[in-house]
């Protein structure tokens, strides 16, 4: 698992602090923080220990912590998974590494049927411990079974958080939250295009409790809200919007469940209109599922503009015209145009 080449460099995008690490290392760091404060964590996977380290991320643990911590398994995710389940039931706390979030679906029937419904079954006396990791999205020429995003699908049942960090310190605070704090099963997507975003982050036993979406940049004319790498696309928005008169309030969506509003609600107060952009389809989606949210909560006379979203065709991805497929923070400014009624040269409104 190194195809690096297709992930983009992303310099400048987040304060880099005092401790500058990549998306990558930041993963890699929490989860030998994880091993080494706890005895009971296990680490697991497809490609988990080779060379390369899925992306970096598991690289060296096998040689640090030994085998019967840190080991590979075949190419089996129902088996994968449903030894994570039985292992978090006898009191340890698995991280299962599922490296591409396609093959995840061969794994829903333990993940969604079971995980996810254990606690409430039992009267939520019998915690399941279980921590997913999953790479999510687009690769140059990964095409139709290899560039998904589902965490909507996932997050669709009850009694699984789904977390979709995009800041390094969200990807570590995260897998540290889940690996120690969390009592139901937790999937974390992680976007291929993050591997190398740099961003401060802290260091030590950092706990990134999710729920609550973040403000990464101020505004007030627009609220542009991403879900992880969609994040990446609404600050670069948020720059060629500041540079033609527009003030463009970011957030950062964070985490599907759980998902507390208030932040977001508050902006759309603020600005009167929302775009959400998300790296997976629009229908039955995410993107959606907010838009719902703000709706449901807001008074019509608080819109200056109908909600949008941004994300991908309802087709599946192709191996090539990978440029005409997927979205950027030019098709973002176009609908934010078109929401102020404004027109720029070289941005056409819808």
């Amino acid at each position: 698992m190194s195809n690096w080449g297709t992930t983009p460099e992303l310099p400048g995008i987040l304060p880099s602090g005092e401790r500058p690490m990549s998306y990558s290392g930041a993963i890699l760091e929490a989860t030998r923080t994880a091993l080494s404060m706890d005895p009971s964590v296990r680490v697991f996977g497809e490609g988990t220990t080779d060379p390369a380290g899925t992306y970096g991320t598991t690289k060296g643990l096998r040689e640090e912590f030994g085998e019967e911590r840190v080991f590979d398994t075949p190419v089996a995710e129902g088996v994968i998974t449903g030894m994570g389940i039985g292992m978090a039931l006898m009191g340890l706390r698995p991280i299962v590494v599922h490296p591409r979030n396609d093959f995840l679906l061969l794994a829903m029937d333990q993940l969604c049927n079971h995980a996810a419904k254990w606690r409430y079954m039992f009267g939520k006396k019998t915690p399941l411990p279980l921590t997913v990791r999953t790479v999510a999205c687009r690769g140059w020429g990964s095409a139709a079974q290899h560039s998904q995003a589902l965490h909507a699908t996932v997050a669709h049942f009850p009694g699984i958080n789904v977390l979709v960090p995009f800041t390094p310190a969200d990807a570590k605070g995260f897998l540290l939250w889940a690996a120690f704090e969390s009592v139901d099963p937790v999937v974390i997507f992680e976007h291929k295009w993050l591997w190398k975003l740099i961003g401060h982050v802290p260091a030590g036993r950092h706990i990134a409790t999710p729920g609550e979406p973040a403000i990464i940049r101020e505004g007030s004319d627009i609220t542009l809200a991403g879900l992880s790498y969609g994040s990446v696309d609404c600050l670069a928005a948020g720059e060629k919007l500041g540079a033609l008169g527009v003030s463009a309030e970011v957030i950062d969506v964070r985490s599907l469940r759980p998902l507390k509003m208030d932040a977001i609600l508050n902006s759309v107060v603020k600005t009167g209109r929302l775009i959400v952009v998300d790296p997976a389809h629009t229908f039955l989606g995410a993107s959606g599922e907010v838009i719902a949210k703000v709706s449901e909560s807001l008074s019509p006379g608080v819109f200056k503009a109908k909600p949008a979203r941004v994300g991908l065709p309802l087709t599946p991805a192709p191996a090539a015209s990978e440029r005409t497929y997927y979205f950027g923070p030019d098709d973002i400014v176009e609908r934010a145009m078109d929401m102020l009624d404004m027109a720029v040269k070289g941005v056409r409104a819808r």
